[in-house]
C-alpha cells in the first residue's frame, strides 16, 4: 500500500517549456474598484487552455507558450470581457482591464471557469464541496473524508493531521449539531447544503483559541445573484437512504431571500465484536461478545433568512436554521462468558436495547458587515442564539442462561431509561479591521460566549410488579455553566515580497459543573493569553514560504465532564470526568507553497507540544466490566509532515493527493508506568476525477490510515476506496450521480488496548457499504 500512494506521489511531473509571464489588473469600469477571483481564460489556436484568478488586489500573473491567444473574463455580476489575437512572444503587461456591470441581472451569464476542487494557500486549505461526486447524497462526514489533511473514524469522530481535537465550526461559529455528539453529530447535516469547507491548521489570533489541531469551517450555501436562483435534489441508496433538497434565493434590487431544505430518511446498520481477557491470579475469566444494530431516523434541516443591501458594501442580515434528527434505534449484544479457557463456558447473556430518540435544534442569527470605501477597511457584528435539547427514552431487556441450561436469574433484567439534555448558547462578536498605508493593517474584535447545559438522566430497574426503581449511580441532574470572553488584537504588514502578522488573543473562561443530587459543585476561572505569528516570503511567481507560531486551547466539554455512563452495553461503560484540567499547546509549522498553470503542491513540517494532553483511559474490573474514562496525561509531542497537491494532469484528468506522516510520543506515567509509547504512522488519500465524453464524469479515491500505537494500546490499520460515476443532463443544468462509498467494505475500527491485569481486543464497523444515485437540477447554468 505504501508503495501505491509513493507511485501516485512521485508521478506529478511538470514539463518545462519556454513560457512569458503575462500580467495585469482587472477592474470595475465605473468604480475603478479591483475584482478580486475574477476568473481568467487563455485560449491559443491550438485549442489548449491556460487559466487563473484574480488575487485579492485584482492582479494576476500567468506562464505563458509563445503563441496566439484569445483572453476571456468572468466574473459574477458583470458582463463578459473578450480579447482576441494576443500575441505572445514575450513578458507582456496588459494593464488595467475593465469590465462593465451586466444590466441583464445575469439571466444570461454563462460561467466557462472552474473552481479547483481544493484550492491552496499557505494558512488555509478550501474544499469546494460541488466538485466531489463521492459526497452526492451523503452528509457532511462524506464530504469531510475527502478533504485534505482530514481524516474521519469509522465511528464518525474527526482528526486533522491525526489528532482528534480539533475545533469544529459552521459559518465560523460553534453549532448545536456537534455540542452533544461532536464530529458524529455532522451526519443530520446534508452534503447538499454545504457550499465548502475551510481547514485552518494554524490558526491566528481572530480565531477563537480552542482547536489544539487546528479548526474545521464548514461554510453553508448562501446565494445573493438577482432573480431567482436555485438548485434541487432528489437522493436514493442503500442501506436505505431516501432525500430530497432544496437551495434557492430570490434577490430583487435591495433585498435577498435565500432558503436551503434537506430532508433525509436513513437507516445504519452496524455490527462488531471484542474478546476480552482479565486475569485476576488465581483464574482468568474471557468474554467474547458479539454486537449488532440498526438506526433509523428522519432528518429535517431547514434554513432560512433575508438580507437587506442599504448598498453593496452595507449589508444587514437575518436567518434562522431549524434542524430536527430523530429515530428509532435497536441493538443486540450477546455476552459469552468463560472460565479458564473458552472451553469451560459459564453463561451466555442477551441483551436488546430499543430507544426512541428526538433532537430538535434551532439557531437564529444577526449579522451586519460594513466596507468603506478604502478597500479592506470593514465593520462586522454578529448576535447568535442557539436552542437545543435531546430527549432519549430507552429500555432494555436482558436474559442470562447458564451453561447448565438454567437461567442466570443475577442477569436477567429489565430497564428503562430516560436521557434529556438542554442547551441554550449566546454569542455576540465585533470585529474590525483597519488599513493604513505602506501596507499595514490593524485588526482587533471582541467575543462573548455564554452556554449553559444541563443533563436529566436516570436508570431505573423493572420490578415484576412493574415499579421502577432508580439506580442510585446511574441517576442524578448535571449542570455544565461555560462563559468565555475574548479580545484580540492583529497588527500586519504586507508588501510584494515579505508579509508578516502578529497576533495576541486574551480569554477569559469560567465554567462550572455541578451535580444536583451530590450538591457537587466544581468551579473553574482562569485567564489565558495566546500570541499568533505568521511569516510569508513570496520567493517568485511560482513559490512561497510561511512560518507560524500560535498557542492552543482544549477545554474539557460537557462530554468530557459529564460523569454519566450509558448502560447500552452493559460491560463496556463510557463517561466523562468532572475533574479534568484543560489542556495547552505550543504549534509550529513551516510551510511552502508552489503553484503553477496545472499544478498546485503545499508541504509543510509541523510540531505540536501539548501539557496535560486528555486521552481515554480504559480500566477493567475482577469481574471483567470495563470503563473508559478521560484522563490528563502528562504530554503528548508529535512532529510530522504534510503534503497536498492539486495536479491538471490533462484537460480531462485531475489528480489530487495528500499524505501525513508523523511520530506522536506519549507520556501517561502519572496513570502508569507502562503508559508510554511512541509511534510512528502516516494516513494518505488520492483523488481522480476524470472527464469522459458525452458529458459523464468519474471519480476514484483511495484512502489509506496506517496502524497506529496508542499510550495504552494499538489500533489497526484502514483502507476503503469510494467509487463514483456521473452524467450531465439537460444541457448541464442537471446530474445523475452514482457513488460506491468503501466498494470493498472494508472500512472496520480495530483496537487493542491493556492495562493491570487485562488486554482487549475490538472491531467495529459502523456504516457498511454505501450506494447513492442523486438527480441534480440547476434553474440557472
Amino acid at each position: 500500500m505504501k508503495n501505491l500512494f509513493l507511485v501516485l506521489l512521485f508521478s506529478v511531473q511538470v514539463i518545462a517549456q519556454e513560457k512569458f509571464k503575462v500580467s495585469g489588473v482587472v477592474i470595475d469600469a465605473d468604480s475603478k474598484e479591483k475584482l478580486a477571483f475574477a476568473s481568467l481564460k487563455y485560449t491559443n489556436t491550438d485549442a489548449k487552455i491556460a487559466g487563473t484568478q484574480t488575487d485579492q488586489d485584482g492582479k494576476f500573473n500567468l506562464d505563458l507558450v509563445a503563441g496566439n491567444y484569445t483572453l476571456e473574463i468572468n466574473y459574477v455580476g458583470y458582463t463578459v470581457y473578450k480579447v482576441q489575437n494576443i500575441e505572445i512572444n514575450a513578458p507582456k503587461d496588459l494593464g488595467q482591464i475593465s469590465l462593465k456591470k451586466s444590466d441583464t441581472n445575469l439571466q444570461e451569464l454563462t460561467v466557462t471557469a472552474e473552481k479547483s476542487s481544493t484550492e491552496l494557500s499557505l494558512d488555509k486549505r478550501v474544499f469546494n464541496v460541488g466538485k466531489d461526486l463521492a459526497g452526492a447524497g451523503g452528509s457532511a462526514l462524506d464530504i469531510l473524508v475527502n478533504v485534505p489533511a482530514v481524516s474521519v473514524d469509522p465511528d464518525g469522530a474527526l482528526k486533522l493531521r491525526g489528532n482528534a481535537n480539533v475545533r469544529i465550526l459552521i459559518d465560523g461559529k460553534p453549532s448545536g449539531m456537534v455540542s452533544f455528539k461532536g464530529g458524529a453529530g455532522l451526519r443530520q447535516l446534508q452534503a447538499s447544503m454545504i457550499e465548502k469547507v475551510e481547514v485552518i491548521t494554524n490558526p491566528s489570533a481572530r480565531y477563537e483559541a480552542e482547536g489544539q489541531a487546528g479548526i474545521i469551517n464548514i461554510i453553508l450555501k448562501k446565494d445573493n445573484k438577482q432573480g431567482l436562483n436555485g438548485s434541487f435534489e432528489l437522493i436514493t441508496g442503500i442501506p436505505t437512504n431516501y432525500g430530497a433538497a432544496a437551495n434557492v434565493n430570490f434577490r430583487k434590487k435591495k433585498l435577498n431571500f435565500f432558503l436551503n431544505y434537506s430532508l433525509a430518511y436513513k437507516g445504519n446498520p452496524s455490527q462488531g465484536t471484542q474478546y476480552q481477557e482479565v486475569n485476576t491470579g488465581d483464574k482468568t475469566m474471557i468474554t467474547q461478545q458479539v454486537s449488532s444494530g440498526e438506526v433509523f431516523g428522519l432528518d429535517n434541516n431547514i434554513r432560512g433568512g433575508i438580507e437587506y443591501y442599504f448598498s453593496e458594501k452595507n449589508v444587514l442580515t437575518g436567518s434562522y436554521l431549524y434542524s430536527k434528527a430523530g429515530g428509532n434505534r435497536v441493538n443486540y449484544h450477546q455476552y459469552s462468558d468463560f472460565l479458564g479457557s473458552k472451553s469451560n463456558l459459564v453463561s451466555t447473556i442477551k441483551r436488546k436495547q430499543v430507544e426512541v430518540e428526538r433532537e430538535p435544534l434551532s439557531e437564529y442569527v444577526v449579522n451586519y458587515k460594513r466596507n468603506f470605501n478604502d478597500k479592506g477597511h470593514e465593520l462586522s457584528a454578529q448576535f447568535r442564539f442557539l436552542d437545543h435539547f435531546e430527549n432519549s427514552d430507552q429500555v432494555f431487556t436482558q436474559n442470562g442462561v447458564l451453561a447448565t441450561g438454567g437461567i442466570d436469574t443475577k442477569n436477567t433484567i429489565n430497564q428503562t431509561s430516560i436521557n434529556d439534555e438542554f442547551e441554550k448558547q449566546y454569542l455576540w462578536q465585533l470585529d474590525y479591521v483597519k488599513p493604513f498605508k505602506k501596507g499595514i493593517k490593524l485588526e482587533t474584535g471582541l467575543r462573548t460566549s455564554l452556554r449553559d447545559m444541563v443533563n436529566d438522566y436516570v436508570v431505573n430497574n423493572v420490578l415484576e410488579n412493574g415499579t421502577e426503581v432508580p439506580i442510585p449511580q446511574f441517576d442524578n441532574y448535571f449542570i455544565y455553566d461555560e462563559n468565555i470572553s475574548a479580545a484580540y488584537g492583529i497588527l500586519s504588514k504586507k508588501d510584494k515580497k515579505f508579509s508578516y502578522q502578529l497576533g495576541l488573543r486574551a480569554e477569559k473562561t469560567a465554567v462550572t459543573t455541578e451535580l444536583q443530587k451530590n450538591k457537587e459543585i466544581n468551579p473553574r476561572n482562569y485567564l489565558n493569553f495566546f500570541p499568533t505569528a505568521h511569516f510569508n516570503y513570496k520567493l517568485n511567481e511560482i513559490h512561497g514560504t510561511q512560518i507560524s507560531y500560535s498557542k492552543r486551547i482544549r477545554r474539557p466539554g460537557y462530554n468530557e465532564l459529564s460523569p454519566f455512563s450509558t448502560l447500552a452495553d452493559s460491560r463496556n461503560f463510557f463517561s466523562g470526568n468532572p475533574n479534568l484540567n484543560p489542556e495547552y499547546s505550543h504549534v509550529f509549522e513551516v510551510g511552502h507553497l508552489a503553484t503553477t498553470n496545472n499544478l498546485s503542491l503545499t508541504s509543510s513540517i509541523y510540531y505540536r507540544y501539548t501539557q496535560d494532553f486528555i486521552f481515554n483511559i480504559r480500566s477493567v474490573n475482577a469481574e471483567g466490566f470495563s470503563t473508559s474514562l478521560p484522563e490528563n496525561l502528562i504530554s503528548e509531542k508529535a512532529f510530522g509532515i504534510d503534503l497536498t497537491s492539486n495536479h491538471t494532469v490533462k484537460k480531462w484528468w485531475k489528480s489530487d493527493f495528500n499524505v501525513n506522516v508523523y511520530r506522536a510520543a506519549y507520556d501517561g506515567s502519572n496513570i502508569n508506568a507502562k503508559y508510554k509509547s511512541e509511534t510512528v504512522t502516516w494516513f494518505g488519500r488520492h483523488t481522480s476525477r476524470i472527464s469522459l465524453t458525452k458529458g459523464w464524469e468519474s471519480q476514484v479515491r483511495l484512502n489509506y490510515d496506517a496502524a497506529q500505537k496508542t499510550a495504552q494500546g494499538s489500533r489497526e490499520d484502514i483502507f476503503f476506496t469510494d467509487f463514483s460515476l456521473r452524467k450531465s443532463l439537460w444541457q448541464k443544468k442537471g446530474s445523475l450521480n452514482f457513488s460506491v462509498l468503501d466498494v470493498f467494505n472494508s472500512r472496520w475500527a480495530r483496537f487493542r488496548s491493556e492495562g493491570p491485569g487485562f488486554f482487549t481486543e475490538s472491531d467495529r464497523q459502523f456504516r457498511p457499504r454505501q450506494i447513492n444515485l442523486t438527480l441534480s437540477y440547476r434553474l440557472k447554468n
